[in-house]
């Protein structure tokens, strides 16, 4: 077992509470960043995803990946992005289907389970000439990334060396449950009402296949993955895709070391989120589990504007090397 050189994280008293640090960020942080390259990479069933490249002539290339209705260029993938530029790397950030402003083709959009679509960025990204690629994802993205890797397993290429995942919600059930929680209700508001537009959009196109009618119904994930997740990718219903998608259930097949930092005050998370068993994790996966950070939050003021867990992905970086 690889021994990560930990940073401890202590916030102002004034950011010590779970809701803060999550809405803080979306509302108050701004990280200024060159215009990267983007680039559209086709999917084997006729549909795309858009790709953001920053380069400059590194040997090492980190991929981010997003969270549940965000896109490449929020303030925490751009974040981590800077910091990783900084310590020289090249960085592809990139976004899932239906994300980023361009609404994609097909009928399906997007889910917490679709390793195929990141599995087609790796082999993109495999197929320069990199000699190392380091994975990191937040929220839904750090799902995705845990679970490719756990898919992965021993065939996991070489080249891959690590990932580190924020604000997991690797049991899919119980973050549901906990959205579903009346104190959540703003959260779960802001996601529906992102959600219904994508919906609306894909019904005009698809109206045999996608009804709109009775959405302001929808009050949680519970009907929302019943109603439009489940059935657009192929899985019974909710219950099913949770189940499937899941990375709890693959941590202990991962290969490569990987960080998975969830913060105690993380109103997102479900309990079973913070596994403690080295049956669950794993002999190459590590729990942090700061007490404060809320979900994608981990704020801190700083001369040089990096958040906490921007410096822990570079002092993990380093413990790997």
């Amino acid at each position: 077992m690889y021994e990560s050189n930990v940073l401890h994280y202590r916030p102002p008293p004034w950011l010590r509470n779970g809701h803060v640090q999550s809405v803080w960020p979306t509302l108050f942080r701004r990280v200024p960043m060159v215009e990267p390259e983007t680039e559209i990479l086709p999917t084997p069933d006729n549909d795309e995803l858009h790709l953001d490249w920053y380069r400059q002539g590194s040997s090492r290339l980190a991929i981010v990946s997003h969270g549940l209705e965000g896109h490449s260029r929020r303030p925490y993938v751009l974040g981590l992005t800077r910091a990783l530029l900084r310590e020289g790397w090249d960085v592809l950030a990139w976004n899932f289907r239906s994300c980023g402003g361009v609404m994609n083709r097909q009928p399906r959009f997007y889910h917490s389970g679709a390793t195929e679509d990141l599995g087609l960025v790796v082999n993109r990204c495999l197929a320069g000439a990199y000699s190392a690629l380091f994975m990191s994802g937040f929220s839904m993205g750090g799902n995705l990334t845990l679970l490719y890797l756990g898919e992965q397993g021993e065939r996991v290429d070489s080249r891959i060396c690590g990932a580190v995942a924020y604000s997991v919600p690797c049991d899919l059930a119980g973050s549901a449950d906990m959205l579903a929680l009346p104190s959540r209700k703003i959260y779960m508001q802001r996601f529906l009402r992102d959600l219904r537009v994508k919906m609306e959009e894909k019904a005009e196109k698809f109206p045999d296949l996608i009804d709109v009618s009775g959405f302001d119904s929808i009050r949680s994930f519970h009907q929302f993955d019943n109603r439009y997740t489940a059935p657009l990718h192929g899985f019974r219903d909710a219950r099913d895709y949770w189940a499937r998608c899941s990375a709890l259930g693959r941590l202990n097949d991962i290969r490569v070391p990987a960080l998975m930092v969830n913060a105690a005050d993380d109103p997102f998370l479900s309990p079973r989120c913070f596994p403690e068993s080295r049956r669950i994790l794993g002999s190459h996966v590590r729990l942090e589990a700061p007490r404060w950070g809320g979900h994608v939050g981990f704020v801190e003021h700083a001369r040089d504007g990096f958040y906490w867990s921007e410096r822990r992905a570079l002092a993990f970086l380093q413990a790997i090397a």
